[in-house]
C-alpha cells in the first residue's frame, strides 16, 4: 500500500491520538480537513490554538474556564451552600444539561486508583478541603463515576469531610430510564434496589 505524503501522514497520526478516534476515523477527518476551504481549515487550527492558550482551571473549583473565577463560582444566584464534586469538567457539562442543579461545583481531575498509582494527593482534593474549612457549605454531593475508582473516591471523601458536620450525599445509581431489567448486570440491580424510594 502506498504511503501518504509526510504532512498528511503526520496529520492522521496526530488525529488518531484523540480519544475514540481510530486509524480509519483519523484518515476520514484528515481528508475532510484537507477538503475544507483554506479559511475554514485555518479557523479550525486557530480555534484549537486559542482554546489551548486561553483556557485554564478555575482557582476555586478547578473547572475549565477562560475567566477566573469561572462563571459557576462567580454566579451569585447559585447556591454556595451545596457543592457537587465531579471527576472532570465534562461531568459539569453533563449535570448542567439537566438544568436542575443550582449549586456550585468542585472538579477533582481524576479518581483515586491505587492500581494506577493515583492516590488522594494526585487529584484536586486538597483544595476542596481548604474550600470547606471557611465556608457555609451544608452539603457535598459526590457525583463521581459509578465504577470501582469513583466509589473508592466517594468513600474516601465522605470519611474525610463527614466529621466536620457537613451532609454528604451520593448520586443514585441503578437502571437507566428505558432500560430492561433482564439486561442489567448484578451490581446495577443491587444499586437500584439499594437506592429505591417510597412512592
Amino acid at each position: 500500500m502506498k504511503q501518504y505524503a509526510k504532512p498528511l501522514s503526520q496529520l492522521i497520526a496526530e488525529l488518531s491520538k484523540l480519544p475514540g478516534i481510530g486509524g480509519k476515523s483519523a484518515q476520514r477527518l484528515a481528508f475532510h480537513i484537507l477538503s475544507l476551504p483554506d479559511s475554514e481549515a485555518l479557523a479550525l487550527a486557530q480555534a484549537i490554538t486559542d482554546a489551548k492558550q486561553q483556557m485554564k482551571y478555575c482557582s476555586v473549583c478547578g473547572n475549565l474556564t477562560d475567566v477566573d473565577p469561572c462563571a459557576y463560582c462567580s454566579d451569585a444566584s447559585r447556591d454556595a451552600s451545596v457543592i457537587c464534586v465531579v471527576e472532570s469538567p465534562r461531568d459539569v457539562s453533563a449535570i448542567e444539561r439537566i438544568r436542575e442543579f443550582r449549586g456550585r461545583y468542585h472538579v477533582l481531575h481524576g479518581a483515586i486508583s491505587p492500581m494506577d498509582g493515583i492516590g488522594p494527593e494526585d487529584i484536586n482534593l486538597k483544595s476542596l478541603i481548604l474550600r470547606l474549612q471557611n465556608s457555609q457549605v451544608k452539603e457535598v454531593i459526590l457525583a463521581t463515576n459509578p465504577n470501582i475508582e469513583g466509589e473508592a473516591t466517594a468513600m474516601y471523601i465522605s470519611r474525610l469531610i463527614k466529621p466536620a458536620g457537613i451532609k454528604v450525599s451520593r448520586i443514585a445509581h441503578g437502571i437507566p430510564v428505558g432500560g430492561d431489567l433482564e439486561y442489567a448486570d448484578e451490581v446495577t440491580l443491587s444499586k437500584a434496589l439499594e437506592g429505591r424510594k417510597e412512592l
